[in-house]
Formats: structure tokens, C-alpha cells, sequence
């Protein structure tokens, strides 16, 4: 089993910055791809990010490439997500998942997941 906590979000103006940080513990985290979603009111939970095990293969949606940065510290046990310029339509719980070795951007393909953290852009 693997544990996963979010911590990190919080109330930000547009245009500014927080980093999400994800935490594991029960196993090491370094042999886990992990995946960022979020879901706001009323939508569904969509694809944020994904970095695989080793770092070599990181994805991005298309509505935050450029702003939001996905790495992993493994001797931490931590992946974190770094959001710059951050728009109201960001605000959403921020989760993230894990899965065995490679990154995935469908949601279904992950076996552990975290409680989330609430991200609110105020504009």
C-alpha cells in the first residue's frame, strides 16, 4: 500500500504561484509513475500532469503547459507540482495518484490516491 498526502494549496491571487507537493509513505515512491489531477465544482476530475518513475517521462494538459512544472524528489519521497501564473479557472481540488513505473493520464489507470488539497485562484 501506499499513502499519499497533498499539502501545499491555499488561496492565491491570478497570477500568482503555489507548489503542491505530494508525499508518500508505506512504500518508497520511486518506483511509482504520479499523476496530478483536479476536479472543480460541478466538472469532473481531469488530467493535470504525470511524471513516471525515473523522471524521463513527464505530461501535461494542454490548459497548463508552460505554467505548471511536475519533478519528483525520490529521496524525499516527494513529487511536487510547481503552478505559476495561476488563473481563477485553476481553483479545483488538486489530487494526486500512483501507479506502477509508467505515467498515465487516464485517471482509472491509478491504484492509490490522496485526499486532495484545495487550490483557489481569486481573480
Amino acid at each position: 500500500q501506499v499513502q499519499l498526502v497533498e499539502s501545499g494549496g491555499g488561496l492565491v491571487q491570478a497570477g500568482g504561484s503555489l507548489r503542491l507537493s505530494c508525499a508518500a509513505s508505506g512504500r518508497t515512491l520511486s518506483t511509482y509513475a504520479v499523476g496530478w489531477f483536479r476536479q472543480a465544482p460541478g466538472k469532473e476530475r481531469e488530467f493535470v500532469s504525470a511524471i513516471s518513475w525515473s523522471g524521463g517521462t513527464i505530461d501535461y494538459a494542454d490548459s497548463v503547459k508552460g505554467r505548471f512544472t511536475i519533478s519528483r524528489d525520490n529521496t524525499k519521497n516527494t513529487v511536487y507540482l510547481q503552478m505559476n501564473s495561476l488563473k481563477p479557472e485553476d481553483t479545483a481540488v488538486y489530487y494526486c495518484a500512483a501507479r506502477k513505473l509508467l505515467a498515465r493520464m487516464a485517471e482509472a489507470e491509478y491504484d492509490y490516491w490522496g485526499q486532495g488539497t484545495q487550490v483557489t485562484v481569486s481573480s
